[in-house]
């Protein structure tokens, strides 16, 4: 069995959900399909999320909502028609919104989650619909039926381990087609719990995960994953072969085109990935394994993501006063920051988060309890800031490796704000100033990925 996921580009309108049922019933192992809420038809668009976003934040205010909700009811009944199908669909879809929008508002997270699921609840249940009148044995398959089971976390859900075996059961000896929404499940207590913005990547691995697939197809609007941003480097490098490692750091480091908490399910049950182009299918893709073959000192991919800041701590012995550094990520534990590197020094420390999380008032807070409770001889936070990394599990024991980046780096006249390079030597992370992060990347690509690399 494949596990085939379709994001929203997929989904965008008739001809898309066309093109992505000719994929399916290409392959008779295609058997369990997962689908996203229907994404932009073109670059002023707007995804059906943000529609329903929109749709219930309107509810919330207590105001008229019935222009969005018609926005909402008219992408799907734009769809509908597209496909041939009759209006009886497109009233399910009308009657399914106005369900959710009639239920409690007293909790704002719980009737966010329960508006923004219905963008993939009903997609599933359009495209299942669409086969059926193909005379395709298809059907819809709802997550509180699969035992799909969520934490407790509106917005940000995790999968509980329990919902493996609850998926097993229902998917295992199904025939024909499923088709199975993205994004959401459900919590122990029934209700809806969506996984992060772009989540149904995540509902794919858990899937695949779950039956033992053979392999997760996860079909985009690229044909394959690429050494580096298209939006920064023209016409940059394919990717034929990743390790699931390298596909993490990347997809962390800013590689948007698969989500970076999909592979942890997908990594534990050895299932390969293929990251594939709805729009061109027969491009080979780009393949996720456990481990590949390639020249000691290659790079994989450079990845890049601004939007962060720094917390720097100075303090004379640092290095000899025990739990100093335990006590300074409470104080941020405590103020519900999570951190994403601590690069440091034997008398100071600098403690990278996301500048989103970190607003005035709390940046006020931390800097005076670091100052209070850890007797610092200086504390300051630097704003403006984005990470480039260079990613390769062949960088391990290559020597030279850092100071070639280092020279490329100064090539470009970029300043190195902070190193970090993990124990594990997979990647190697560059703090430079959010102003000069492209010339950085430009740079880095053409050290390793240019003519003189070839």
């Amino acid at each position: 069995m494949k596990v085939c996921k379709f994001g929203g580009t997929s989904m965008a309108d008739a001809a898309q959900i066309r093109k992505v049922c000719d994929i399916v019933l290409s392959d008779p192992e295609r058997r369990l399909i997962v689908v996203s809420a229907p994404g932009k038809r073109s670059k002023t668009d707007t995804k059906v999320t943000d529609l329903l976003i929109a749709l219930a934040e309107k509810c919330l205010a207590g105001g008229p909502a019935d222009k969005e909700l018609a926005a909402v009811v008219g992408r799907y009944g734009d769809i509908a028609r597209g496909l041939g199908l009759g209006d009886d669909i497109t009233r399910r879809i009308e009657a399914d919104l106005c369900a959710r929008i009639a239920t409690d508002r007293s909790d704002r997270g719980r009737f966010l989650d329960t508006l923004k699921a219905a963008g993939e609840d009903n997609c599933a249940k359009l495209v299942a619909e669409y086969l059926r009148s193909k005379k395709v044995d298809a059907r819809y398959l709802s997550p509180k039926d699969a035992g799909l089971l969520l934490s407790h976390e509106f917005g940000n859900a995790q999968v509980l381990p329990e919902s493996y075996e609850n998926l097993r059961r229902a998917l295992g000896q199904a025939r024909g087609i499923t088709i199975f929404p993205g994004f959401f499940g459900y919590s122990p207590e029934g209700a809806v719990v969506t996984l992060p913005r772009g989540g149904s990547d995540i509902t794919g691995s858990i899937l695949a995960a779950a039956v033992k697939a053979d392999v997760y197809e996860n079909f985009t609007d690229v044909d394959s994953v690429f050494v580096a941003s298209p939006s920064v480097i023209q016409a940059p490098r394919p990717i034929a072969e990743l390790t699931y490692r390298e596909m993490r750091e990347l997809s962390y480091a800013g590689f948007s085109v698969f989500h970076e908490e999909a592979l942890a399910p997908v990594f534990h049950a050895g299932i390969p990935v293929c990251i594939k182009n709805t729009n061109n299918p027969s491009a080979p893709g780009t393949c996720i394994v456990m481990s590949r073959v390639c020249p000691l000192g290659q790079v994989a991919g450079i990845a890049h993501g601004d939007g962060f800041c720094s917390v720097y701590v100075s303090k004379y012995l640092m290095n000899r006063e025990v739990g100093f550094g335990r006590r300074l990520l409470q104080i941020l534990e405590e103020e519900g920051l999570s951190y994403e590197h601590t690069p440091s020094g034997i008398d100071n420390i600098s403690v990278i988060l996301h500048e989103k999380q970190f607003d005035a008032a709390k940046e006020a807070r931390v800097i005076e309890r670091i100052r209070s409770e850890l007797s610092v001889d200086d504390v300051s936070v630097e704003r403006g800031l984005a990470l480039v990394m260079i990613v390769g599990e062949c960088m391990r024991n290559a020597v030279g490796l850092a100071a070639r980046a280092c020279s490329a780096l100064a090539r470009a006249e970029v300043n190195i704000e902070m190193i970090n390079q993990g124990s594990s030597e997979v990647s190697m992370m560059f703090g430079v100033k959010t102003a000069d992060v492209e010339k950085a990347v430009r740079s880095l690509y053409q050290e390793f990925f240019g003519a003189k690399a070839s």
